[in-house]
């Protein structure tokens, strides 16, 4: 699916595109941020409050991460230190142009190794797993139940961002979790997919490049190619009281567009139990190892087939709002929830 820059810039002429492609990426996205900051000005505000804001700011630093101050929580890495998995790319890398730097953003980078492996408090560690991720946090700390509550009643809307990593690709044989709402009993609300889902095979390997927003189920409900270079944005809307979910998407600076109706979560729950926390960065399952066991293969968690190899993602675009007035679709404008 080529982009609204790569669109625009098709209609060129060969030789002027070829000599000045850089410059004309540049000119565009300058005009879209004048068109959004009018748009921006006119509103005075986002049309619907956000409850969590996890943009990260220019003012955030390496040092914020790894104290989890701020939007962040940290903890759901390696044995390294945080700043090893997690850091802020500042202006080596533009945000995602969906919200025109209304909101000034820098990107933010998820790493794992072969030190990725996560201890869950006095549990065992999960060796099958490597895993990096950062959690949404309330500023000011407080009540981590409450605010998942905040961000998990009504209907609210799940925004986010993902740009590959040329320089350190993920190995799309493994299965990647990459984004999701994790519940008490592991299971997750909602979640962003992409490579070969555990233990199945695919046609080809484009059949793994893709990305996939799940139900709780694990049916998809939508995918699309997952093309390097460019930021894929999404936004999951999540009716927490007919517990059904809903899905928007759109490539680099062109506005959300609804790519499903809403659809029942099947297996969902109300209540506490059916709440979690929102999850962004590197979950990467493993490969069944033969010299296990039975049971050991069906433990993906702590046994199973890892390379080891330093593979990341990068994000942006990272929010949670209440939907009164609609969904947020880009430079402050909304689309209806509707069905």
């Amino acid at each position: 699916m080529p982009t609204s820059i790569e669109r625009s810039l098709s209609t060129l002429p060969t030789t002027l595109l070829a000599n000045n492609a850089p410059k004309l990426r540049r000119a565009y996205y300058n005009v879209t941020f004048l068109h959004c900051f009018v748009v921006y000005l006119e509103a005075h505000a986002w049309a619907n409050p956000v409850l969590w804001e996890g943009r990260a700011f220019f003012n955030y630093t390496q040092s914020d991460i790894d104290q989890s101050k701020g939007a962040y929580f940290s903890g759901v890495k390696g044995t390294q230190g945080p700043s090893h998995y997690f850091q802020f790319l500042g202006k080596s890398l533009a945000p995602t142009p969906l919200w025109a730097k209304v909101v000034q953003e820098q990107p933010v980078h998820a790493l794992i190794d072969n030190s990725s492996v996560f201890t869950p408090g006095q549990n065992p560690p999960q060796f099958g797993f490597r895993r990096s991720e950062l959690l949404a946090q309330p500023f000011q700390g407080g009540d981590r139940t409450g605010f998942d509550a905040t961000l998990e009643s009504g209907t609210t809307a799940f925004h986010f961002s993902v740009q590959t990593d040329a320089k350190q690709s993920l190995n799309l044989a493994h299965e990647y979790q990459v984004v999701f709402i994790e519940t008490p009993d592991g299971t997750h609300i909602f979640d962003l997919q992409t490579g070969t889902p555990f233990n199945t095979t695919v046609s080809s390997p484009d059949a793994a490049r893709v990305l996939r927003i799940r139900a709780h189920d694990s049916s998809v409900l939508f995918q699309t190619p997952f093309q390097d270079n460019v930021w894929h944005n999404f936004a999951v809307v999540v009716d927490w009281d007919n517990l059904t979910l809903k899905v928007l998407y759109s490539v680099d600076g062109a506005h959300l567009q609804a790519v499903t109706n809403a659809q029942a979560n099947k297996g969902a729950t109300k209540g506490p139990d059916g709440q979690g926390e929102f999850h962004f960065g590197v979950l990467k399952l493993p490969l069944i190892n033969p010299s296990d066991s039975p049971a050991q293969q069906a433990d993906v968690v702590h046994h199973g087939k890892q390379e080891g190899s330093t593979e990341a993602l990068i994000y942006s675009g990272m929010f949670v709002e209440g939907t009164q007035d609609g969904v947020s679709i880009g430079c402050n404008q909304t689309t209806p929830v509707g069905k």
